[in-house]
């Protein structure tokens, strides 16, 4: 059923007894990027490495209907790993990726998780490895209940007001006991705004990686009586979380992006690879911005990108070419600002490579950098210098993905009809509502 190695299985089972695990947590994903789990004792370890784990698909958002519910959670034994804030003395907890199933053994077309593989195959049958390195912003709050901040400190900071400074280094601790490495963690723009930006990878466990990140985020401020939130954009008038994802195509380990024949030191491959992101970016942008909540982050003024254009030192831009330092070609990539902390990774660096992907195939012609503050440029400029917008609500980011027959192919027709109806009902339920806004604002008038 499973090509999966022997050797991969016996070191599961070597290490869950080793550690006294007593229960594992099989984890997916569902098409929103909601992280599922349900947990299995050690006696079942054996029987789910080889035939996988039923369940049933048709509660769960995007996977399955009714009369095909049954399902198959296969974990996959490289993501073995031992639960750090579950530990005791003895019966420790493990989880583990699964890959989902029809109970005859075909990958399910609704697993997001497949959705990436998928996408990867088709860089490598080009020769390509597909590295990504996101950074993921997010709050702290008192509780769920507010946004009342822990701390008044700014970027960077480092003072006695940044009272997260605990936290962020028990998360830190924490995913790296997990095997996923950390590069950078500091305060972020906001008061009360982090960032742990998590050390480049493979797409697919880096996917992985973000979905394990978002939980410990989460269990550690709750470990601590306080509140974690990957909400785009939970406080007006301040900086919004972004997920801004540093990206490159490799051809073994020499890095298909950087050459020393220009002053971008950006490969033809590079390049291209831009320009799809930039022409495709419309259309991927509800599935790298997929709530409502998403578009109140897009806005002009806050550090996030609005207007479809590139360059190296300008933060204004939608993509970003981090400046070269000699003798770091491993390091040359791009930056693309758009997305958001709340995506699903899967998915999202599906659509990402897939757009990329397009731009070396068809030999898109990148369009001249923009060095100068977009924002800051009048209308007749930016239209002058073909200069375009990302959409400015979901509404109108679900009609230009419903065009988009590379979304389609990249998330294939069962997740992406899938999303579609599910964005445009979250749509409608907030079209309808009426807000506080609007009772402050008409009631005392109308």
């Amino acid at each position: 059923m499973d090509n999966r190695s022997a050797e991969g299985k016996e070191y599961v089972l070597k290490m869950a007894k080793e550690h006294d695990v007593k229960f594992i947590w099989l984890w997916f994903t569902d098409i929103l990027g909601v992280l599922k789990s349900f947990a299995i004792d050690i006696n079942e370890m054996e029987v789910a490495l080889e035939e996988g784990m039923g369940f049933d698909g048709s509660s769960i958002e995007g996977f399955a209907r009714i009369d095909e519910s049954d399902m198959i959670a296969l974990p996959d034994p490289d993501t073995f790993c031992l639960v750090p804030w579950r530990h005791r003395e003895h019966n420790a907890v493990a989880r583990m990726f699964c890959d989902i199933r029809h109970p005859g053994g075909d990958p399910f077309e609704g697993d997001p998780r497949y959705i990436l593989k998928r996408n990867l195959k088709r860089a490598t049958d080009k020769g390509y490895t597909f590295y990504v390195g996101p950074e993921l912003e997010y709050f702290y709050f008192r509780d769920d209940k507010g946004t009342e901040p822990l701390d008044k400190g700014g970027y960077f900071d480092l003072t006695p007001m940044d009272a997260a400074t605990d936290l962020r280094r028990e998360t830190v601790l924490i995913l790296e006991q997990m095997g996923i490495d950390v590069e950078y963690s500091h305060h972020e723009v906001a008061h009360s705004q982090h960032e742990i930006d998590i050390k480049y990878t493979d797409a697919l466990t880096m996917a992985d990686n973000v979905m394990t990140y978002r939980l410990v985020v989460k269990e550690v401020a709750m470990l601590n009586g306080v509140y974690a939130t990957f909400m785009p954009k939970p406080v007006f008038g301040v900086n919004g979380s972004g997920m801004h994802v540093h990206q490159s195509l490799f051809r073994g380990d020499k890095n298909a992006f950087h050459t020393e024949d220009n002053e971008y030191h950006l490969t033809e491959e590079a390049r291209q690879y831009i320009a799809g992101l930039l022409k495709h970016a419309p259309e991927i942008t509800a599935v790298c911005n997929q709530w409502v909540n998403s578009y109140k982050r897009l806005v002009p003024g806050y550090e996030a990108p609005v207007y479809l254009s590139w360059a190296r030192r300008n933060r204004s831009d939608l993509i970003r070419v981090p400046e070269y330092k000699p003798h770091r070609e491993q390091a040359t990539r791009v930056e693309f600002r758009s997305p958001d902390p709340a995506c699903n990774p899967y998915l999202a660096f599906s659509v990402m490579l897939a757009a990329g992907l397009e731009g070396i195939e068809k030999n898109y012609e990148v369009p001249e950098p923009v060095e100068e503050n977009v924002y800051e440029m009048p209308e007749a400029e930016r239209e002058k210098r073909g200069i375009g917008t990302l959409p400015s609500s979901l509404w109108d980011a679900i009609k230009l993905t419903e065009q988009s027959e590379l979304v389609r192919k990249a998330l294939g027709d069962h997740v992406f009809n899938a999303f579609i109806t599910n964005k445009k009902i979250e749509w409608d339920q907030y079209r309808t509502q009426v807000t506080d806004y609007e009772l402050m604002r008409y009631l005392p008038v109308l």
